[in-house]
């Protein structure tokens, strides 16, 4: 069987730019753009594009209606499909009625679908106003469902915070608060991978022997040497993933950037950080 090659984006955090405030004064949107155009320049045509959550900054339905422009004319130029997710800084009733047209509801955003013989699954793991996740009861009992009929070439398993620690203390708080919940639900259905985002650096694990990586975002990135402090950094990448033979290689990309410092949080001294 051919192997299927896809593309991880998360954390684009984009807003309507009539809005005339763009986080650290960077045109996020532009930075997603860049993104797809780099994309489309791959000797190898990705079979679909994930985006593992903070699909804006603000969370406005006028966001998510640019958005879903933005998103439908780079699909197009692509040639790919493009299947989303939601993070901490999404609102669901704002996403279902400018992304998806469709009444604004608090209801969870989750779904799977099938490449080929590969099954992705799109959890949603936020937490209102709180910057970890958590997957809850019902979309636990979801996912033992859809993981009981078995993908001839697997499951991997998209949500928008990481299963696993980090080497960075600043971010012990911004897990998913349920690891062991979701480890029950996956060992040995088939899980081959498992991808997030949110901690804005590249960062690989395993849960149960199960691969897992963390995208850095397509916004911004954060400063995973820095032990006390958050560094925002002008700078931005995305992840090439693989699946051949009933196994997930994942390889972290960064697009050329400044890295210049966009600002930098000291819990010490500040409140509260973007």
């Amino acid at each position: 069987m051919e192997p299927i090659f896809f593309v991880q984006l998360s954390d684009i955090h984009v807003n309507a730019p009539e809005k005339n405030n763009p986080m650290f004064g960077v045109d996020m949107s532009a930075k997603l753009r860049a993104a797809f155009a780099e994309i489309r320049s791959m000797r190898t045509k990705p079979a679909f594009v994930l985006i593992s959550g903070d699909l804006t900054q603000d969370g406005d339905a006028d966001d998510y209606r640019h958005l879903r422009r933005l998103i439908d004319e780079e699909a197009e130029r692509t040639g790919v499909p493009v299947h989303v997710g939601l993070g901490n800084h999404d609102s669901r009733p704002a996403f279902r009625e400018g992304y998806l047209g469709e009444e604004p509801s608090e209801e969870s955003y989750y779904y799977s679908f099938l490449e080929k013989s590969l099954r992705v699954v799109m959890l949603n793991s936020q937490i209102e106003g709180s910057h970890d996740g958590e997957i809850d009861a019902k979309q636990l009992a979801w996912l033992r469902d859809t993981l009981s009929e078995p993908a001839p070439e697997g499951t991997i398993v998209v949500l928008h915070h990481p299963v696993t620690a980090t080497p960075n203390a600043m971010m012990d708080g911004h897990l998913l608060r349920n690891p062991a919940d979701l480890k029950d639900a996956v060992h040995g259905q088939g899980v081959i991978g498992m991808l997030s985002g949110h901690i804005h650096f590249h960062n690989i694990g395993s849960l149960v022997g199960i691969p897992c990586a963390a995208a850095t975002g397509v916004a911004f990135g954060l400063d995973s040497t820095s032990p006390n402090t958050m560094r925002f950094l002008d700078n931005s990448g995305y992840n090439l993933v693989t699946v051949s033979g009933g196994h997930m290689a994942v390889q972290p990309r960064m697009l050329p950037g400044e890295q210049r410092l966009l600002y930098e949080w000291d819990p010490a001294k500040q409140p509260a950080h973007a």
